[in-house]
């Protein structure tokens, strides 16, 4: 039972993180119409940034800090470079933000070096969040913290990381604060209008260009933040916009472009499915057999039949991505065709 808890927690918390990541690239599409390709090198950024921050002013400024200075630096680029691409349509803009991408991943080599930089957490969240305790008796016990060394010789012990508590919290936060932000603020009725309206809203004396300058910075600066969690909990190096970016575009088409719920639905379900994925060794082939898939004995030999589900398990957004192009192009909520 502790097994599937865990594997459960630790599945949500990931797919928190790709929530985290997915959601400002879902809503620049949403607001703008922009699919953009370095959306993954801001969450990058983010981690550097609180990197460097971290050791002048503390973890928990950085983490405030560094993502205004993401969403200043998408603002920026939004306002210098993308505005001049954007009435030219999505294939300019999809160039210039493919070649942002590169750019950025340069600029931190050059200023950080290859290879990961230590960015551990702060003190108070470098312990277990809480502890799932396995008593002799078959039952399960819930500690807060540390459970006692002298009841983990007699049972046993799964703690689960302060980090991934941590990151959780802040991506429900985010997800309530951008539905708070978009439905029930002066700002978000704005937004929408210079969306669906560009030219009414600027008769009524909105400045349209600004505003789009706005989502595109809000839309960075939240990548901004999920790179400072993720950074800091799992690893930060100049990879790691390339492992993340390619996932978080399956999730926002798979959610449905332009779907922030959608975008929710998704991001949980990849992040449940490879985590319980990658801690399962059953063969493809047994997993098809215990769920009576009928294997004849010449595809039962085939050595794609023998591959773990661990092994499998970086294909299956991928896998999802195809299936749902195929069956449902609008995506689990979306609204629009791909």
């Amino acid at each position: 039972m502790e097994f599937v808890i865990v594997s459960l927690l630790n599945g949500v918390s990931y797919g928190l993180l790709l929530f985290m990541l997915s959601s400002g690239l879902t809503l620049i599409f949403s607001m703008m119409g922009v699919l953009n390709f370095a959306h993954a090198s801001f969450y990058m950024l983010g981690a550097y940034f609180a990197y460097a921050l971290s050791g002048i002013v503390g973890f928990w400024v950085a983490l405030l800090v560094a993502p205004v200075l993401v969403g200043a630096a998408g603002a920026l680029f939004e306002k210098t470079c993308l505005r001049k691409v954007h009435k030219f349509g999505h294939v300019p803009e999809l160039l210039i933000t493919f070649g942002l991408s590169y750019v950025v991943l340069e600029l931190v080599q050059l200023v950080w070096g290859r290879s990961a930089v230590s960015f551990p957490p702060p003190e108070v969240l470098r312990g277990p969040a809480f502890t799932l305790i396995h008593t002799a008796e078959d039952t399960m016990v819930f500690a807060w913290g540390r459970a006692p060394a002298e009841l983990c010789a007699q049972a046993a012990c799964t703690p689960f990381p302060a980090t991934r508590a941590f990151m959780m919290v802040v991506a429900v936060a985010m997800l309530v604060a951008l539905w708070l932000l978009i439905t029930r603020t002066r700002i978000g009725l704005v937004i929408q209008a210079a969306l669906t309206h560009p030219q009414m809203a600027e008769a009524l004396g909105h400045n349209v260009p600004r505003v789009f300058m706005l989502v595109f910075g809000i839309g960075t600066g939240l990548a901004g933040l999920a790179g400072v969690i993720g950074g800091s909990t799992f690893v930060t190096e100049p990879a790691m916009a390339a492992a993340l970016g390619a996932i978080v575009f399956a999730v926002v088409v798979i959610g449905g472009l332009g779907s922030l719920p959608g975008a929710f639905l998704a991001s949980l379900l990849i992040g449940i499915v490879q985590t319980f994925a990658v801690s399962m060794d059953h063969s493809v082939g047994s997993l098809l057999a215990s769920v009576g898939v009928p294997i004849g004995e010449g595809w039962a030999r085939r050595d794609f039949m023998r591959l773990t589900l661990s092994q499998v398990a970086p294909v299956l957004p991928y896998l999802f991505l195809v299936l749902i192009l195929i069956f449902r192009p609008k995506g689990l909520l979306g609204t629009r065709d791909h």
